[in-house]
């Protein structure tokens, strides 16, 4: 059977693309931020997962405003990046993995969740730079397998926070199904507090990316009782992309315990977040609970 191991989450700002690209990891301002990875790599390099599933939301790359999804997954073999004029250059395809694409799809749909279904499928920078974060030296050689999911958080009305987390839970159950037998990894990405326009751009409430990077480890259900006026009260207009960081814990079907984390503002005008997560399955007493 499949094996959830674990669960991570960045900030996916293209801006870190940049700072990759022009070799500015080691700096002053950018080095609290890339420094949160080592434990990140030491615990990659020890666990091997075979498969990244990557919880993101497209920025019109793939998904535009005349047709976007609420909720999408993508079931193709390969998926392409591209230049999006700022941040990192163009990388090499990630491999996909159609067969647990297609498992999840008609699993999430068994469970009532519509679900739109992208045979091809362009991943922006919310999906390439958190696997470029994860394994920085890996060339065109990706380790892993990916799967992306994109949730809606640009054209109203986006699903609730409540919403992401039970399709995060729905997203695990379908994992644990899946006869393989993968080791898999849970990726959440965006945020946290960040607003890019409005009398309040560069709003960052660092008390409240604080408080989920607590809850989202010890309570993630506190979350979810947030509807998406507050969260964007609390968080800027587009702090609301910790729904995909809510979606990834949900996901966790195991016991969860906090292997890392970090916090560093700003990271272009963003509360810039790490975190990493390990998932280790429940005696089978409990699991039946």
């Amino acid at each position: 059977m499949a094996n959830v191991i674990g669960g991570f989450a960045t900030s996916h700002v293209p801006s870190i693309g940049g700072a990759i690209a022009k070799g500015l990891q080691r700096t002053p301002y950018w080095s609290p931020f890339f420094n949160a990875f080592d434990p990140v790599h030491e615990w990659l390099a020890r666990e091997k997962p075979d498969v990244a599933v990557v919880i993101y939301n497209d920025h019109g790359l793939s998904h535009f405003l005349d047709k976007m999804p609420t909720f999408a997954v993508g079931a193709a073999e390969e998926y392409r990046n591209a230049d999006e004029g700022w941040g990192i250059p163009v990388l090499p395809p990630f491999p996909g993995h159609a067969a647990l694409s297609w498992h999840l799809i008609e699993s999430l749909v068994a469970d009532e969740f519509d679900i739109t279904t992208c045979q091809e499928h362009l991943v922006d920078h919310a999906f390439a730079l958190p696997l470029k974060l994860m394994y920085p030296d890996a060339g065109a050689n990706w380790p892993v397998r990916t799967v992306p999911i994109t949730i809606n958080s640009v054209q109203h009305p986006l699903p609730s926070a409540l919403r992401c987390w039970k399709l995060g839970q729905a997203i695990g159950r379908a994992l644990d199904s899946w006869p393989g037998a993968e080791k898999i990894v849970v990726v959440g990405t965006g945020g946290l507090s960040h607003q890019l326009d409005g009398t309040r751009a560069g709003f960052i409430n660092k008390a409240f990316d604080q408080l989920c990077l607590d809850k989202i480890v010890s309570d993630p259900e506190a979350l979810t009782r947030y509807s998406n006026k507050e969260l964007i009260e609390q968080a800027g207009s587009q702090g609301v992309e910790l729904m995909c960081w809510i979606a990834m814990r949900g996901a966790l079907t195991g016991r969860v315990s906090k292997v890392s984390s970090a916090y560093h503002v700003p990271v272009s005008n963003t509360g810039g977040a790490v975190l990493l997560l390990q998932n280790e399955p429940l005696p089978q007493a409990l699991a039946a609970e």
